[in-house]
């Protein structure tokens, strides 16, 4: 085992990361997947679509709200025991949904137990993980991370809506909640390390940046508004720019994952058909995200943040107005490169302006807000689609929303803030 990054064997940090990826595919999967499951079980029980909506709702609530909690408790006892107690109470709790039988029943699970479950799996704990093993790559490692959720909605919705056509929608239940159990949990329990400390090694990066700052002790830089206060960073105008777009981008993806099926089979779509273009949306974002990190560290963050917002509202206008299969298939080819890009590049972005030391907390809060969105969006479709027939009216607004977004992206002032653009201080006696 090396003693640090720099040896020739592979930094055991990437092991980490192939972990979490994994990790996300197979929780995000499920979660995402519900849109497979709505009209099956709707009909089955005899649910509305604004029935149905108030389960998913509440768990994109209840995971923001219960965030810092878990975020706490990683604090505490380490991201490893969070992590494996939350897959192992997902992967159950999705098995049990298959004993679904009342509304109640799928809403305290679904929405709450599960939900909270998913928190201490989510992208926010592994990847708070992920930053302990990398600094150099850090952004780009977060990038690979968050592209495993997109590969969980590549590969387990089409399975999913397989397995639905095979058995029926209970035994599809038991399977998502099985490879969870047995593929998700054992690689947390093998290859999942909190600290690279714990084995020796340093993050991937950190010796040669503490060189460098013993040397050139000039090079430690901070930015206008980097605090070590989160409660700080709330009376700042960039905070609340990139917090309201992220308010839009969980309103504009939230009601995707549970309507976007529902809404291309009412438009005449087969299921498999709809299955099949979220796969791709999901696919092509394993890119998007990849691709959006590098971009970002090469050119800066918020023009692109922008400019993912400003497609994926594009996206939303075709799928509203586009004819036919233009309309499926150009949504999901557009909204494919944006549907998950916000992620990293919101994180990285705050990063730059804020800092480090109150990074959690402040995306705790932001992730939070996002979720919020999500949340409503839900709903207001779920109910839209009962008062009016149709899922025109909440997939309009979403595009519309995601043009202030993408100014309020454009509009913050990252070479006045963030600390990528501070000009080192003169070393003494220069």
């Amino acid at each position: 085992m090396p003693k640090t990054s720099a040896g020739r064997t592979i930094f055991y940090g990437w092991f980490i990361v192939a972990t979490t990826f994994t990790i996300a595919a197979l929780t995000t999967g499920p979660r995402n997947g519900l849109g497979v499951f709505v009209v099956p079980m709707s009909t089955d029980f005899g649910w509305s679509r604004s029935t149905v909506s108030l389960a998913a709702a509440m768990g994109f609530l209840v995971n923001g709200l219960s965030q810092p909690f878990l975020g706490r408790l990683f604090d505490m006892f380490g991201g490893r025991k969070v992590i494996m107690a939350s897959l192992a109470t997902f992967g159950v709790g999705t098995i049990l949904l298959s004993l679904t039988f009342h509304i109640i029943f799928f809403i305290l699970l679904f929405g709450l137990a599960l939900s909270i479950a998913w928190s201490g799996a989510s992208l926010t704990t592994l990847n708070a993980l992920l930053a302990r093993w990398f600094q150099r790559k850090r952004a780009t490692v977060l990038g690979l991370s968050t592209a495993g959720a997109s590969a969980g909605g590549l590969l387990l919705i089409p399975l999913a809506m397989y397995l639905l056509h095979l058995t029926d929608w209970r035994m599809t239940w038991v399977a998502l909640g099985a490879i969870i159990l047995v593929v998700a949990l054992p690689l947390a329990f093998f290859f999942l390390q909190d600290d690279p400390r714990d084995l020796g090694l340093l993050p991937d990066g950190e010796q040669d940046s503490a060189r460098d700052r013993q040397t050139d002790p000039s090079r430690a830089v901070r930015g206008p508004l980097e605090t070590d206060s989160w409660r700080a960073a709330l009376g700042s105008l960039p905070f609340w720019q990139l917090t309201g777009a992220y308010f839009v981008c969980g309103f504009t993806t939230a009601m995707l994952t549970t309507h976007f099926i529902p809404y291309a089979i009412d438009r005449g779509f087969a299921s498999s058909t709809a299955a099949a273009a979220f796969a791709l949306m999901s696919g092509l974002n394993v890119a998007g995200v990849i691709v959006a990190g590098a971009l970002a560290d090469r050119f800066g963050r918020k023009n692109l943040l922008a400019c993912v917002y400003a497609a994926r509202g594009g996206a939303y206008a075709m799928l509203v107005m586009a004819p036919g299969p233009w309309s499926l298939w150009g949504f999901a080819a557009i909204a494919g490169f944006s549907y998950w890009a916000t992620a990293p590049l919101t994180t990285s972005l705050t990063a730059d302006v804020y800092g480090l030391r109150s990074l959690g907390t402040l995306n705790g809060i932001t992730f939070l807000i996002h979720q919020v969105g999500g949340a409503a969006s839900i709903q207001f479709a779920g109910f839209m689609r009962d008062l009016t027939g149709s899922y025109t009216i909440p997939f309009a607004i979403a595009g519309m929303l995601l043009m202030p977004a993408a100014l309020s992206a454009f509009s913050v002032r990252e070479q006045t803030y963030s600390v990528k653009y501070q000009h080192l201080p003169n070393p003494a006696g220069s």
